[in-house]
């Protein structure tokens, strides 16, 4: 079941079959993410093939992980399969 994990608090779980794997990450559907740990960045990307990439601050117990967090609220028809979805780095432990 994979999982996303940081500062000893789970933000993300789900079953294998509700998420996608896109370039090595784990993007979660947003029903299975702790929204409460999640805080709106400024922070965007472009990604040529996917799009914008926006971003969210992970915060837990007081502790931020700035824009540990994306996601595609409008991606490219190519990677369609993830919109919406929240995929993490920066020190968050994504297990399979």
């Amino acid at each position: 079941m994979p999982k996303a994990m940081w500062n000893g608090a789970v933000i993300a779980e789900a079953d294998s079959s509700e998420v996608e794997i896109v370039e090595h990450n784990i993007y979660f559907p947003p029903g299975r993410v702790r929204q409460d740990y999640l805080q709106p960045s400024q922070h965007t990307t472009l990604c040529p093939w996917k799009g914008v990439a926006s971003y969210y601050h992970v915060v837990v117990d007081g502790k931020v992980n700035t824009n540990a967090a994306w996601y595609y609220a409008t991606p490219k028809e190519a990677a369609a399969n993830i919109q919406g979805r929240i995929a993490f780095w920066h020190g968050v432990e994504v297990e399979h």
